[in-house]
């Protein structure tokens, strides 16, 4: 009932646009579709340019390779923008999303993307795009080729190659953006830390970039932003919890955060105490990835009470030193339970 209600709240931003603020707020629309007996949430996501934790995090009771004939299925393909310059290339690493901002005043192109795992991960900050290769060559380093004994040492261009078609190469060395020769393993923690993309996806993006183009790497697991009068959260699986998710399908529950708190505060502004704060934490709980309104501006069967946001900044303390001993609790060694079918770079 609890997620159901969360879609009919998420239903509302179907058909707006964006508002005249000097800033984009969010971009896509969110959508539906009712299954026949042969898909699969798998094959759905790449259809519909999303990933696996995108279509796994949207339909958590829907099991992804037999959803049944007749199951609907929510398509999370609309985003608030993360909380970076709207310049060059943003990637955020638990959405596995990556946003191209082509052109100054307009909506970007986003495309789902496969990130480092564990012990490998992506790096956060700043870099650029230095070089740019369509049939792309690649050389396991000597870690991977142990790792994996099956590797060549070397991959011409080619259907086996892993980084697939084209390949952009970063600042950093031995990073870069690239396609796949193992699609399935886009919205999963699988790589050795390149930004992975589908076939299709890097095409368009590689077409579309040139050399010097800023990439930014940031960790935003929860967005916030106010469209035109309404007020919408879209909380995302964390990194951690993309981890947990493949190891146990399931992500625990997640308490809201005094840092958490001061983030939506600070995005609502003076209308803070407007918000429906147990749908807040609702939200955040639930990480559907996709916008859910939690609030209007104009609303005024409620009277916007500083003790409700008081009262919830008093939980989040007292749940927080809960939260953190669960977490340490629950923490152990990673499993390598994820195929090496999904890895290579």
């Amino acid at each position: 009932m609890f997620k159901k209600a969360l879609i009919l709240a998420a239903v509302a931003v179907v058909s707006l646009g964006q508002t005249a603020h000097a800033e984009l707020t969010h971009v896509g629309e969110i959508k539906h579709m009712t299954t026949v007996y042969e898909d699969t949430l798998v094959h759905i996501a790449r259809d519909n340019n999303l990933g696996y934790i995108d279509i796994r995090a949207a339909n958590p009771s829907l099991d992804p390779w037999i959803p049944g004939d007749g199951a609907e299925v929510v398509l999370p393909t609309m985003h608030l923008l993360p909380d970076a310059d709207q310049v060059g290339v943003v990637i955020n690493l638990p959405e596995m999303r990556l946003y191209h901002y082509e052109k100054e005043g307009e909506a970007p192109k986003t495309y789902p993307i496969g990130i480092g795992r564990d012990g490998l991960e992506t790096p956060l900050g700043k870099t650029k795009i230095v070089r740019k290769k369509e049939g792309p060559t690649w050389t396991p380093t000597q870690r991977m080729l142990e790792e994996d004994p099956e590797l060549k040492p070397f991959y011409p261009p080619g259907p086996e190659n892993p980084l697939g078609t084209h390949a952009l190469y970063l600042d950093w060395p031995l990073y870069r953006i690239h396609g796949t020769n193992k699609p399935y393993g886009i919205g999963r923690r699988v790589s050795s830390g390149c930004i992975r993309m589908y076939p299709e996806g890097v095409i368009d993006f590689y077409a579309a970039t040139e050399n010097g183009t800023q990439v930014n790497v940031i960790d935003q697991p929860i967005k916030a932003a106010w469209i035109d009068d309404t007020f919408y959260i879209e909380a995302t699986p964390s990194i951690a919890d993309a981890d947990k998710f493949e190891q146990s399908m399931s992500y625990g529950s997640r308490s809201i955060s005094q840092d958490d708190i001061a983030y939506i505060r600070a995005k609502a502004g003076i209308s803070a105490d407007k918000l429906n704060w147990d749908l807040v934490r609702d939200v955040i709980n639930s990480r559907l990835g996709y916008p859910i309104a939690v609030g209007k501006m104009s609303d005024t069967s409620k009277p916007g009470q500083l003790e409700d946001v008081m009262e919830v900044e008093k939980e989040a303390k007292a749940d927080e030193q809960d939260a953190a001993e669960e977490e340490q609790a629950s923490s152990q060694p990673q499993n390598e339970t994820t195929e090496n079918f999904y890895r290579a770079d």
